[in-house]
Parts: C-alpha cells; sequence; structure tokens
C-alpha cells in the first residue's frame, strides 16, 4: 500500500524522491504514526512534501490510496459488507431531535465502541442508533445523523459531523493550476524579496548585546534597524471593460502585494498604457499622473508589473487615436517599449487562461511587446513571473 502511495504522488505531481519515502518508513518503523490514519495522514505529508503548492495534489492522492480507511487503530481491521452500507433511505431530523442523540465522547470511545460493534454485528443494519449502518443515528455508517462518528462507505459529506475525512482538501487554492487567493499571492510573492536593514536603529541586537556584554563586563546594548524587504516595486494595473471580470482577482493581488512591499507604487491604466495614468479610479479624468513623470520618477532599479487582459481593438495598440476613451497623440506600443527600456526587469500578469492567448490578437501583441514575458495569473504563473523579476 505505501508504495502505491508513493507513486500515486509522483503520478500527481508531486516531486517525491526515494530518499524521502525511506525516511517516511523509518518513522512509520518508530511507530510515529502510532498506527492511526490522522497521525500518518500529518507525517506523510511532513516528509513527502516539500512545497506549499503540492498540498492540494497530496491531499487528493491521499484520498485515492487510502479512501475509506477514516482510522486505522489496533484491532479495528474488519471487511464490511457492501450490502450493510447499501443506500435505501437516509436519516433527516429536526434540530429538537439532533440534540436529543447523544455523543458518545470522543476518539477514543469511538474506536472502542466501534471495535465491539465489528464482533458482535452479523448482518446489516439501517435506521437504528447502534449498529453500523444507514440512515439512523448511529456513530458508524452512512447517510444518518449523528453528533461525532466515524463515515463508513459514504459518498461526500452531508452533515460535517464526521471526526475526520479525507476529501476535506483544505489546501485546494494552494494548488499550482488554479487561480489565486490572497494567502496564495502572499506565498508566490516570498520568491521577490531582498532584504536589507534600513531606517532608525529600533530593534535590540540581542547577539551583538549578549557578545559585547560578557566581553566588558557590564549590560551594552546594541540596536539595530528593522530587517525590510528592499526590493522596489512598480504596477501597472488595468481597470475597466473587460477587466471587470477579474475584479476579484486583482483586488486579492492588490492587497497581498500591498503588505509584502515596503517600496510600492501603483497606478491605473485602461487596456494600453498611454501617455497618462492614474491613482484614484474615481477621479481618472481630472486627477492623472503624466507616464513621463512616472518614468523619471522611479528608477531603473524598481521590478515593473503590469496586471491586465490585454484584451482589446489591435488599433489601441498600433494607432494612434485607437484608445477608446480618448484621442491619444502616440500609438499604446511606443509606451510599452518606452516602459520595457526603462525598467529591464517587467512582467504582465494576465488573468485570462493562457490556453486562449492565441485567439486573441490584442494578448499576442501585448506578449510580443514585453518580450514573452507574459504569465498566466495562477500560482504557477506568478512564481514563473517572480523568477523573471529576480534573474
Amino acid at each position: 500500500m505505501f508504495v502505491t502511495f508513493f507513486h500515486e504522488l509522483k503520478s500527481a505531481g508531486v516531486p517525491v524522491t526515494l530518499r524521502e519515502y525511506l525516511t517516511l518508513m523509518e518513522a512509520m518503523n518508530e511507530d510515529l504514526a502510532s498506527r492511526r490514519v490522522d497521525a500518518f495522514y500529518y507525517l506523510a505529508r511532513a516528509t513527502l512534501v516539500k512545497d506549499e503548492r503540492n498540498l492540494d495534489k497530496f491531499d487528493r492522492a491521499f484520498g485515492r490510496v487510502f479512501k475509506g480507511l477514516e482510522f486505522i487503530s489496533d484491532g479495528v481491521v474488519a471487511e464490511i459488507p457492501a450490502e450493510w452500507l447499501k443506500k435505501l433511505t437516509e436519516k433527516y431530523l429536526t434540530e429538537e431531535e439532533k440534540k436529543q442523540i447523544e455523543a458518545l465522547g470522543g476518539l477514543d470511545k469511538l474506536l472502542e465502541t466501534l471495535r465491539e460493534r465489528l464482533k458482535e454485528q452479523r448482518g446489516r443494519h439501517q435506521g437504528g442508533s447502534k449498529w453500523i449502518g444507514t440512515g439512523g443515528t448511529s456513530p458508524f455508517g452512512a447517510y444518518g445523523y449523528n453528533p461525532e462518528g466515524i463515515r463508513i462507505g459514504q459518498d461526500r459529506n452531508r452533515n460535517f459531523r464526521a471526526v475526520k475525512v479525507w476529501d476535506k482538501r483544505e489546501f485546494r487554492d494552494l494548488d499550482g493550476d488554479v487561480e489565486l487567493g490572497t494567502r496564495s499571492i502572499k506565498i508566490a510573492l516570498r520568491r521577490l524579496r531582498k532584504f536589507a536593514r534600513t531606517g532608525a536603529p529600533d530593534e535590540l541586537d540581542l547577539d551583538t548585546t549578549i557578545r559585547d556584554t560578557a566581553h566588558k563586563g557590564y549590560l551594552d546594548l546594541h540596536m539595530r534597524p528593522e530587517r525590510r524587504n528592499a526590493v522596489k516595486v512598480l504596477t501597472f494595473f488595468d481597470v475597466g471593460g473587460s477587466m471587470d471580470w477579474h475584479v476579484k482577482l486583482t483586488e486579492e493581488l492588490f492587497s497581498a502585494v500591498r503588505t509584502e512591499f515596503k517600496h510600492l507604487e501603483h497606478f491605473y491604466f485602461h487596456n494600453c498604457l498611454y501617455e497618462r495614468v492614474w491613482k484614484e479610479n474615481r477621479r481618472r479624468f481630472d486627477r492623472t499622473t503624466p507616464t513621463w513623470e512616472v518614468l523619471h520618477t522611479y528608477p531603473h532599479d524598481y521590478k515593473v508589473i503590469f496586471v491586465g487582459d490585454a484584451s482589446m481593438s489591435p488599433y489601441e495598440i498600433v494607432m494612434p487615436g485607437g484608445s477608446v476613451e480618448h484621442m491619444n497623440p502616440e500609438p499604446g506600443q511606443v509606451w510599452m517599449e518606452r516602459v520595457t527600456r526603462t525598467y529591464p526587469a517587467c512582467v504582465w500578469l494576465n488573468p485570462v487562461p493562457e490556453s486562449q492567448w492565441e485567439y486573441t490578437q490584442s494578448i499576442c501583441a501585448i506578449r510580443q511587446l514585453m518580450g514573452g514575458r507574459m504569465y498566466p495569473l495562477t500560482l504557477e504563473g506568478l512564481d514563473k513571473a517572480m523568477r523573471e523579476l529576480v534573474r
């Protein structure tokens, strides 16, 4: 079974090695999992998963291999006939009736009682409060109700009362192929870090304090500046039009970026970059910032991130006056080229799935202007973008 689990993880794309598998086997030989599936789950996850992005893949593989084994405990080993768990009806109770059903009192009591039931039960049971079966109030079985129990043979959750279920998949938002949430974005942004101690010395330097105190024979306090991320980031967010479909994802990205970088500046644009940008969307027409001013204010060591779907008429990129909002004296591609020349570290994040890019002419044009440095707004795409920026 463990070898099958190892191969299932490999097939799921989790980069496990033979060394890690042997480490898990050593831990099992030392009985670190105590013959319980919940303990084995956490032990295997800690041993075999090196990257948070693979946690969801691990959960899915674990569920496939160990499906139905909610708990493993000494003495609780039995083949339960499928007929016992055949779904004929389900148990639906009022809230008052649910309150009258008592829990057994914890995991140990559940396991002890399950052992007794397995020894005593000789046939299928339905609708009762004691035996392993369906549609009842017993703690063991499927399609019934109990304040706490061990789910056996049931397809998916119903009351969310089982002590442990392996299809919960708490880390599904960390899969590298899915769109991002704020927590996932912060994980990916960690690649774009270069720490330095700047500012006022307001943090205790413990190591130096101890060393000099021991050397001098009296307390000698030393302070130092706080350690901060020294990377400077300049972001341009496309707003309005087709980007309205991606507002939630863009907001999550903006929230994560603001918390990760001390040196952060942001501006908004629509569809393509032109001669002006703005800081407040409600004042986008009467309070703008010349793009030339941005290029001359922020040095070339800033990391530049564009966020937009790049979905527009090709005329907005290649023609003067092509903008849908104003008469732009210069084509958008001219401004894009100026930005990429000024800032060598520059990427474009696109919320449109990468599989659809080739069907939109403007996306292909923007990608070409970016020198191919366009990435999908997924965890994997953001990770690649951050690698590009730190090159």
